[in-house]
């Protein structure tokens, strides 16, 4: 057992590989954050709770002035009642009131852990896996029964929470704010790090101080979004890569979220992070239940590398399911940027037949082979098979792709419905709409209503009938705008504010099955790119689109920034041709295949227009990803050149008994008459001697660490150096 609770002095202490989290139950009641990070033998607390009498701070308990909501750190603080922070729970009451007071009532500890209903979350496969903490608070007047949920793994060094809601009173209250998770440290030195960016630039890292206030990271979009991911970081100002502090959260949900930071007036930290308040309640009758989305918490002691690996780990092998869970990912090729909407049978066999020349294993069809796709402004939501492009159909193109050896994929759209469809026209009030309110188009598409229990049906039924139809091993789901004029017709006009998250329960809906009734097809999920890159999606499809920017050089800091969080296998990362068609940079070949190398390695170009030399590289790029594939994918990576910070890029990606490595290097611009550079590596193991296969070269495991390894000079822009190594003892 992991977690202990201490009936003397009334603590609670969770124990991870290599931390602890520490809560206290004190006056009358009220449950106090302790503390969260190295791990302890014991909870005896050399720096208990300290009171004060803080003026302007009022007290819950009118015979004790030093006592204050307002200064102490909770676990999950109300509003109203002597704590003027942000609290983690809103609710708003028939009478007016907005007072919520939440006192410890009783709790339970037991192996194992819990799925959560309808949302996607970590899991155990076995119950000896994990240990779970549920802690009920109660609102004595309301009879509102608040359950905080707590598993710490035995194999990883996490913590997830959620809470739920059950109104156990008579009346109807309204959740207005419902944060999954909260915690009060006890001071402020940290620094703030999340992952903003924009489409095609997705995933930046920005590092800033606290400051004294609020500070937050959120989306309103209706999707987790390019423009902010559902991830925070709290990091000690000397946390680099290798050493030091850092506190991550991640949100496992892919819609509208909240991260607020709040350093208070006696300098302490206020971190949540939840579904965004803006633009929601929920409606909580008697005996109804409300389960909000998971946290997943960690903390390093060993820098931000040692967080990544701990989600890389963690994400890899109990958020993802399925058979692709641990499988090696295939070698693709899509259409997208070799054809766009103009296609046919012939021109894509073409392409088919010169990917497998180079040794690809796995065509995809993108967008356009529905309907009357020929350009974005039609057709979606008609997922019948356009008999211009495919006169023999979709299972005759499988099959013809399938005969020369390669597997075959397709592209879909299913969360979307153009207003020039058949689909529209038989069914207007199945978008997301308002009375009286124009329909706002982004890329000529409205959003299908998945707060609705038909609509999710009719499109489970409408995808299951094309991949029954044909030999289709994989899926690339997209999702390409974001929500405006949120509205049902189908909820009453009280609870319209419900319907963002109602869709995002409609779309694990359908996820849940779909993916279940064709286990057998590997998904891959799409938002213009990684406008939903979150780990909600991953629970239901194993890998996602990075970005739409297929350059190289931008795809350097994008997947870098990806890597904060998210294992290597999810990261999907093609070739393509060039100019490149986002940025317009020319780059060579073996760069664009060592970057993408760096991920689950694809392709995205028209091989019929390479020649003949173009042809043999990427089948030697193929090849040789082919025998390092199983390392990059599922080994622990190691970021070690900063893009953001430096003109250059480094990884390594080291297997997990340490006896292969794949090194990479790209130089971003050459510098007239510039500096020899070395690069330290890390994660081999100091006691093994290394291989350098492309030096023919031995060295040992600390020297390489220790004292570097050399780059190539770079005599040009975009230079790129790939070293595979192997233990040679």
């Amino acid at each position: 057992m992991a977690i202990f609770f201490n009936e003397v002095d009334r603590t609670f202490h969770l124990q991870t590989i290599q931390t602890s989290y520490m809560m206290q139950i004190v006056n009358e009641g009220y449950l106090a954050h302790l503390y969260w990070g190295e791990r302890v033998r014991e909870a005896r607390m050399p720096r208990p709770l300290r009171y004060r009498d803080r003026g302007f701070s009022p007290n819950p308990n009118s015979d004790d002035r030093s006592f204050s909501l307002d200064t102490l750190p909770q676990e999950y603080p109300g509003y109203g009642n002597t704590d003027f922070r942000s609290p983690a729970v809103y609710i708003d009451q028939n009478n007016g009131s907005r007072i919520t007071d939440l006192r410890y009532l009783t709790h339970r500890i037991y192996n194992g852990k819990p799925k959560l209903q309808g949302l996607p979350a970590t899991y155990t496969e076995n119950e000896s896996e994990a240990d779970t903490l549920e802690i009920d608070l109660y609102d004595h007047v309301i009879r509102l029964k608040v359950t905080l949920q707590y598993t710490v793994y035995h194999d990883y060094s996490a913590i997830t929470r959620s809470v739920k809601y059950r109104n156990e009173g008579k009346e109807t209250v309204r959740l207005e704010k419902v944060q999954s998770m909260n915690v009060d440290f006890r001071d402020s030195k940290f620094e703030m790090i999340n992952l903003p960016g924009a489409h095609v630039r997705e995933r930046d890292i920005e590092r800033l101080a606290l400051r004294r206030g609020s500070q937050s990271v959120e989306s309103r979009r209706g999707s987790s979004s390019h423009h902010q991911n559902p991830f925070v970081a709290l990091v000690r100002p000397e946390t680099t890569e290798t050493c030091g502090e850092a506190y991550g959260f991640s949100f496992v949900y892919s819609g509208n979220f909240k991260a607020e930071i709040e350093v208070d007036q006696t300098e302490q930290t206020r971190v949540n992070i939840g579904i965004n308040d803006f633009d929601f309640s929920w409606k909580l009758e008697h005996n109804q239940t409300f389960q909000t989305p998971e946290v997943v918490m960690v903390h390093s002691s060993k820098g931000l590398g040692e967080m990544s690996r701990i989600y890389h780990n963690l994400y890899g092998d109990r958020l993802i399911r399925g058979r692709y869970r641990d499988q090696e990912r295939p070698v693709l090729i899509n259409n997208w940027e070799a054809t766009y909407f103009d296609f046919d049978e012939t021109s894509i066999l073409n392409i088919a037949d010169r990917a497998k020349d180079a040794g690809i294993e796995l065509f995809v069809l993108d967008d356009g082979w529905f309907g009357k796709r020929h350009d974005d402004f039609t057709s979606l939501g008609d997922w019948f098979v356009d008999q211009e492009k495919l006169p023999n159909g979709l299972n005759a193109l499988a099959e013809k792709i399938n005969a020369k050896g390669m597997q075959f994929g397709l592209w879909f759209e299913p969360e979307m419905v153009s207003p020039e469809s058949e689909l529209y026209k038989e069914h207007p009030d199945w978008c997301l709409h308002v009375p009286d309110r124009r329909r706002s188009q982004a890329r000529n598409q409205l959003i299908l209503d998945f707060s609705r229990e038909d609509v999710c049906n009719e499109m489970i039924k409408r995808v299951s009938v094309i991949l029954e139809s044909a030999p289709i091993n994989y899926v690339k789901w997209d999702m390409n705008r974001n929500m405006t004029e949120i509205g049902s017709a189908f909820w009453p006009e009280d609870q319209q504010k419900e319907v963002a998250h109602r869709y995002i329960l409609g779309l694990y809906y359908v996820l849940e099955k779909i993916t279940s009734r064709f286990p057998d097809i590997l998904f891959e999920s799409c938002s213009g790119g990684g406008g939903r890159y979150d780990p909600g999606m991953l629970h239901y499809m194993p890998q996602t689109w990075t970005s739409d920017n297929t350059d190289a050089i931008s795809r350097l800091r994008i997947q870098y920034g990806t890597s904060l969080v998210y294992p290597i296998s999810s990261m999907a990362s093609h070739v393509s041709e060039v100019p490149n068609h986002q940025v317009g940079r020319i780059t060579p070949l073996s760069t664009r295949g060592h970057v993408a190398m760096d991920g689950n390695l694809g392709y995205e170009l028209d091989v019929t227009k390479l020649t003949e030399e173009d042809i043999q590289e990427i089948k030697q790029q193929v090849d040789f990803y082919k025998t390092v594939r199983q390392t990059i994918q599922f080994g622990d990576f190691y970021r070690l050149v900063n893009p953001f910070n430096e003109k250059d890029y480094g990884s390594i990606h080291v297997n997990q008994d340490k006896t292969e490595a794949v090194f990479i290097h790209v130089n971003q611009l050459a510098e007239p008459n510039g500096p020899f550079k070395s690069v330290k590596l890390s994660g081999l193991d100091p006691d093994k001697d290394y291989k350098v296969e492309e030096l023919d070269a031995i060295y040992g495991g600390d020297e390489l660490m220790r004292i570097g390894l050399n780059i190539p000079y770079p005599n040009r822009d975009f230079n790129s150096t790939l070293y595979r190594l192997s233990a040679v003892n």
